[in-house]
């Protein structure tokens, strides 16, 4: 998971933390080209390992555990003075002895991410989610006159269907108007790894790698530190953030056992710590979200399992086997908190209903493959319907919840997860990773290229319903961009420059016209449009 590699054989996890040990990501999702163990087994093994049995220890093949290590890049093979002339290196995912800046997340001017020149509409052209942002930019019944020129002088000419612009006219008109310059900007001293505005917009919430959780007043455009507040039990990072619905909490995760749920109200800090009761001896959870009633918190974790805590009961109420790796992001498919979405680095989206999960049988709704590679982020569409996946495969994939994917499709997602073994925490993207054409069984909407997906869990989502339709999908990105797709026509419409190192988590304004980015540089900045000419159309900011 976290900010970690597509590991050995296959997709690979992907975080690290302060111990050496918990650096790699986690084991391979499926099975290995050398071994027909999966990861589950592997993780079993390790739960055997932890209990220190010593029949399990007579029958390791130290040569097996090297060649593991070596492929999910805990360990490196470095020039030394031994008898080989070879010496053995711990990995750490964020150490400075590294001068090609890898695990700084700085190889973005080396990587020039693949743009689909022409990407393949035919699945989205006749799907439902055109047919809801046409209505939600009133453009439904537009034939290309979608030109700002063109809807003056419709208004002018009391063409429009009131005396002013209806609300979804309003928000075609803002699509001409995508952020464009840095308005504002906070710099730290470490990597900025997480950042999200709450429901409102007031409040701008930032997680540091230093462990400090900023948060800011964005009411009226402003961008002030409001207040600091100092994470506990911290392992390398903050990993995830996320506001209780009532935005006087939030909930922060790491390396460690337990979820911490801090109150914002006020002048004191009230932590509190959330006992997942995990069976992992280097545990961590990659992804939250909190139910729409506040009552219940989902998380994913690096056992591959999906935790439900209760926050009235005050205890984990679910502890569900959901993946064979790290399960990398987590969200609730809409308002109801019923349908639950989560993404793996065993490259598999899966859906599943809160209302009957068991521990016993955890049996998912559905199943959506077609990705080649690990899922660092999903988001949903907020109508339980449609959700969007970013993965290590360097693609954003739109699906659609009611088109599952078959049995071969599943089959052969696992295949091209098997065959990856390249490390995206601090190596270049091997080209013959980088295919297009799609797998046996893709039941995917659309995919999107042009972002580089390196170093860490890099983040997609929807634009805002309110003010542009959900029009767009934007995305951090290796190079230090932040990438704007058109969801209908696949294309970039905006890249936004200006960081120097990998850029994280993005997060747009629900009712306003701006951007916040969090970045490995250290900085965060809010982007706003900048009007440099009335009509002008090209957005590309490079």
């Amino acid at each position: 998971m976290g900010s970690q590699s597509s590991s050995g054989m296959s997709g690979g996890r992907g975080s690290s933390s302060g111990n050496p040990a918990e650096q790699s990501d986690a084991a391979e999702p499926n099975q290995s080209s050398s071994s027909s163990s999966s990861s589950r087994g592997r993780r079993t093994a390790d739960r055997q390992q932890g209990d220190r049995q010593p029949a399990s220890e007579e029958d390791v093949d130290l040569a097996e555990v090297l060649a593991y290590l070596l492929r999910r890049g805990q360990v490196r093979l470095v020039h030394g003075s031994g008898a080989t002339g070879l010496q053995l290196v711990q990995s750490y995912s964020d150490s400075d002895e590294d001068s090609d800046g890898a695990w700084e997340g700085r190889l973005g001017d080396r990587y020039n991410p693949p743009v689909d020149s022409q990407p393949d509409t035919h699945e989205v052209d006749c799907s439902e989610i055109r047919t809801q942002i046409l209505l939600a930019t009133a453009s439904s019944a537009l034939k290309n006159k979608h030109s700002f020129t063109h809807m003056l002088t419709e208004r002018e000419q009391g063409r429009c269907r009131g005396s002013s612009f209806s609300h979804g006219e309003c928000s075609r008109i803002r699509t001409h108007f995508l952020p464009n310059y840095v308005s504002h900007k906070d710099t730290y001293q470490q990597k900025a790894f997480c950042g999200v505005y709450s429901e409102n917009g007031n409040i701008f919430l930032s997680a540091c790698q230093d462990q400090n959780i900023r948060l800011y007043d964005t009411t009226r455009g402003r961008f002030h530190l409001r207040q600091k507040v100092k994470a506990r039990d911290v392992g390398w990072s903050v990993l995830d953030v996320c506001f209780t619905p009532d935005a006087q909490h939030v909930l922060y995760s790491s390396w460690s056992d337990y979820i911490h749920l801090c109150s914002i109200d006020g002048d004191s800090e009230n932590h509190t710590a959330l006992d997942l009761n995990p069976d992992e001896r280097r545990f961590c959870v990659f992804s939250l979200a909190a139910s729409t009633d506040g009552k219940e918190i989902l998380g994913g974790a690096n056992d591959g399992c999906l935790y439900v805590f209760d926050l009235d009961q005050n205890k984990r109420t679910l502890k569900i086997d959901a993946h064979e790796d790290d399960v990398n992001a987590v969200a609730f498919a809409d308002s109801s908190s019923q349908l639950l979405f989560s993404g793996s680095d065993d490259a598999l989206c899966k859906v599943w209903d809160r209302r009957t999960l068991r521990e016993d049988r955890p049996q998912p709704v559905g199943q959506l493959a077609g990705h080649r590679d690990g899922i660092t982020f999903i988001h949903s569409k907020g109508d339980a319907r449609y959700l969007i996946s970013n993965s290590k495969d360097q693609s954003i994939k739109l699906w659609d919840v009611r088109k599952f994917s078959p049995k071969e499709g599943l089959a052969a997602s696992r295949l091209a997860v098997t065959q990856q073994n390249w490390d995206y925490r601090w190596q270049q993207v091997p080209q013959r990773a980088l295919k297009r054409h799609k797998l046996t069984g893709d039941t995917s909407v659309m995919t999107y290229r042009g972002h580089g997906v390196l170093h860490t869990l890099i983040r997609c989502r929807f634009s805002p319903e309110f003010s542009t339709g959900q029009r767009f999908i934007y995305s951090g990105c290796s190079t230090g961009k932040i990438i704007i797709y058109d969801v209908l026509t696949g294309s970039v419409v905006s890249r936004l420059s200006g960081h120097d190192a990998c850029v994280r988590d993005v997060s747009w304004h629900p009712y306003e016209d701006n951007i916040i980015s969090s970045s490995w540089d250290g900085a965060v900045r809010m982007w706003e449009h900048r009007q440099t000419h009335p009509l002008e159309e090209d957005r590309e900011t490079d």
